[in-house]
């Protein structure tokens, strides 16, 4: 691939769009950085990737603190939190070239179709779920410590013809494995987005709920009995919403975060810096699509309720 001929663009240069977009700069392909607080210091010592993977990883890069000064991207990564997607979209309609493929690299279900509307028809939609244990550590410097892999499915464009809808999620997972990154182009973005559920669901909310990370959460005797049901409950939700999970796929999930480095997810970090939790998308959606089929999780449901009385007190 010539990663010269394709410009991306990232918004919200957190730990998601400054990992992916540092590994991206590194291979080869001209990155430009949209940030806000976090501008003056990426400015003058560039970004940094601490990765138990990967190394340490420190380059300059082109940082903008306003999306005028950009110039137009054929792709967009969008790392942001679903919480601000509203005020997100005129900034990416701006930042896009006129074919333009934007990327949501978020958590939880409906993201794309609350996005759509709000985007010009001419840009192509994709979501982009991250298997990864990643975090900000400071301005400019991010912590990887785990996995990293990324998943592309294509929602909504100008793309009516299926294959063609593929190959542009094909041509984006290229750009992930040009930078060293496993990643698949997904057929059925609408099952991706329920099975990455079966691990966001009850780990982002027990962390704040309980308080733990990963590891005294998988030590507990207790708090891995509702790890599983709650992982149970998703698979119900998305087999009764016509979404049938690959067998034994939640025991995957749960097997591997017992193997994985000691993680508080990102949800908890939201918790600790007042941030609007993502309840909408993580627990509210799926819970009425669920709803609407005739299915009720009510371990799910008792941990939205908990989640949102947190929130609502904790800002």
């Amino acid at each position: 691939m010539n990663t010269s001929s394709l410009r991306i663009g990232i918004i919200g240069t957190g730990a998601i769009g400054g990992f992916y977009g540092l590994m991206l700069a590194r291979a080869g392909f001209d990155v430009h950085f949209l940030l806000r607080s976090e501008f003056d210091a990426v400015s003058e010592h560039g970004m940094r990737i601490e990765s138990a993977v990967h190394g340490t990883l420190q380059m300059p890069v082109q940082a903008y603190a306003d999306v005028a000064d950009m110039p137009p991207c054929d792709w967009l990564l969008v790392g942001t939190k679903t919480t601000s997607n509203a005020e997100m979209a005129p900034i990416i309609a701006k930042a896009a070239a006129s074919d333009g493929k934007v990327v949501l690299l978020q958590n939880g279900l409906g993201v794309e179709k609350g996005m759509r509307p709000l985007l010009p028809e001419n840009l192509h939609l994709l979501g982009g779920l991250c298997f990864i244990c990643v975090h900000r550590e400071a301005p400019g410097v991010v912590r990887h410590q785990a996995l990293g892999a990324v998943n592309l499915g294509y929602h909504s464009g100008p793309a009516a013809d299926a294959v063609v809808r593929q190959n542009i999620a094909e041509a984006g997972a290229d750009l992930f494995r040009e930078a060293g990154i496993d990643s698949k182009a997904m057929a059925n973005l609408a099952q991706a987005r329920w099975q990455k559920l079966v691990w966001n669901v009850p780990y982002n909310g027990l962390s704040v709920v309980l308080g733990g990370s990963t590891t005294p959460l998988m030590a507990d005797p207790q708090s891995r009995e509702l790890i599983q049901a709650l992982m149970a409950e998703v698979v119900e939700g998305a087999r009764s919403c016509g979404h049938a999970m690959p067998e034994g796929y939640a025991e995957q999930l749960f097997s591997m975060t017992e193997k994985m480095p000691d993680y508080w997810p990102s949800m908890y970090h939201d918790f600790v810096q007042k941030r609007p939790l993502e309840l909408a998308s993580i627990y509210a959606e799926p819970l009425a699509r669920a709803r609407k089929a005739g299915c009720s999780l009510p371990r799910i449901e008792a941990l939205y309720q908990e989640l949102a009385f947190i929130d609502r007190h904790n800002r």
